[in-house]
């Protein structure tokens, strides 16, 4: 009998950086594409663009009111967007340090309060200018399709999470 070492060979090499078999999966994610909080998140995008346009396109007198609103709505916009591509492209599997729904649910808050003050500051300045209006009007828009972002983040995250303590 030999007390040399022994060789075992197996199928697989750890070593190697071959996927495993089957099917290859998806860059985008067709489902969340054609679900209600995408196209809620697209509802509010085009509402904030076309507040955003709305406003820039006008003559204005009160500098600060009106810039203070563009900067929100682009700021929210590209927020939105943001989340909307992380959840397109899967990117929340990769970079789970964040807990996404608790990220989106604290922009929805805050982008929310400040979207209602400056649409609140908006329409109170428009001194009946047909754009401003229209601007603040579509501002007032995209704060309830934040508010309805909102609820529906807060059904999802927290009441999901409640249910299944329970069980």
């Amino acid at each position: 009998m030999s007390q040399g070492a022994r060789v075992i060979q197996t199928g697989a090499s750890s070593s190697s950086c071959a996927p495993p078999p089957g099917p290859e999966p998806a860059l985008l994610d067709g489902g969340y594409a054609r679900s209600c909080s995408a196209m809620l998140k697209v509802a509010q995008m085009i509402s904030l663009l076309i507040g955003f346009i709305c406003v820039k396109n006008t003559i204005w007198t009160d500098y600060s009111a009106y810039s203070f609103f563009e900067i929100v709505t682009i700021c929210d916009l590209i927020m939105i967007l943001i989340f909307y591509f992380v959840y397109l492209f899967r990117a929340y599997r990769v970079l789970t340090c964040i807990s996404w729904p608790l990220a989106e649910l604290l922009h929805y808050l805050i982008a929310t309060l400040l979207l209602l003050i400056a649409s609140i500051v908006a329409v109170t300045k428009s001194y009946n200018s047909a754009g401003l209006v229209a601007g603040a009007t579509f501002g007032f828009i995209a704060t309830f399709l934040c508010t309805l972002s909102i609820w529906l983040s807060y059904k999802v995250s927290c009441v999901t999470q409640s249910t299944d303590a329970t069980i």
